[in-house]
């Protein structure tokens, strides 16, 4: 049993739908807490309706009063009162283990995060979280890190978890190259994942996909450091088998099977 918090893409490629889709494909049960409503296809976010803090913080006590899940993972939280709601209920429901994915700005290019709930994601989110998932430009907005390479990436990943995050997986994908590297710091050890950039032109979903691989995995009892590997290599399949179904940016193929023993036989 696992838990998405974030918004809904009504696309299907991203966000909570993306989420349930890939808890699903990994043998758990997914429920869901609706942060905000977009009309959202593989051009570009349309429209943002906001649902209320106290709506959001609603969700998740009543999932934790009837299914309470082994690990969560939170995507778009678009407000600093959203953010906050959602620390609040983590603290109270004491769930397993968080993973934060800091969504801030869509594939296209569109806000899904005000600058204000920036701050409150690094003092109030990132301490609860056994894991944060950023890409590289969330990672330079959340340590002001400024150098793009893999150097500079495990600066970052070790700024998140000396922050208060149990770990930090920063993602090289927006960044140039044939090859994508992933820095994941622990606080003892260093791992870093390494893979020919598959599929071609913009991806739809690769972030909320891989943050939602990581939790599947750790709701599956995966030691970490094996749930994120687990994950970025499905990502990795998912990507390769990316279908442009609208005018847009490709969207992942959910078909792809977890690696082996990373699901119930």
């Amino acid at each position: 049993m696992a838990l998405a918090v974030g918004g809904s893409d009504s696309g299907g490629g991203a966000g909570v739908q993306a989420d349930l889709k890939t808890f699903h494909r990994w043998g758990v049960h997914g429920a869901s807490a609706v942060t905000a409503v977009t009309a959202q296809n593989t051009v570009g976010v349309q429209r943002v309706h906001v649902l209320p803090a106290d709506m959001v913080a609603a969700q998740i006590e009543s999932v934790a009063a009837d299914l309470p899940p082994v690990a969560v993972k939170t995507g778009m939280l678009a407000t600093a009162d959203i953010a906050a709601a959602v620390a609040g209920a983590l603290r109270e429901t004491s769930f397993g283990p968080y993973v934060l994915d800091p969504v801030m700005v869509a594939t296209s290019g569109d806000r899904l995060l005000s600058r204000d709930a920036i701050r409150t994601i690094k003092d109030e989110l990132l301490p609860l979280a056994a894991l944060v998932t950023p890409n590289w430009p969330e990672a330079v907005a959340l340590t002001e890190v400024g150098e793009a390479s893999e150097a500079g990436r495990e600066e970052a990943a070790r700024a998140l978890v000396g922050a208060g995050a149990g770990a930090a997986l920063v993602k090289g994908g927006h960044l140039p190259g044939a090859q994508v590297t992933d820095v994941l710091w622990d606080g003892e050890s260093l791992r870093v994942f390494r893979n020919p950039r598959a599929g071609a032109g913009k991806m739809h979903g690769t972030g909320c996909t891989l943050g939602a691989a990581a939790a599947a995995g750790l709701a599956l009892g995966m030691p970490l450091a094996d749930a994120v590997a687990a994950a970025v290599a499905w990502v990795h399949r998912a990507i390769a088998g990316a279908a442009p179904l609208g005018a847009g940016a490709a969207v992942l193929d959910f078909s792809r099977p977890p690696p082996r023993g990373s699901r119930p036989e």
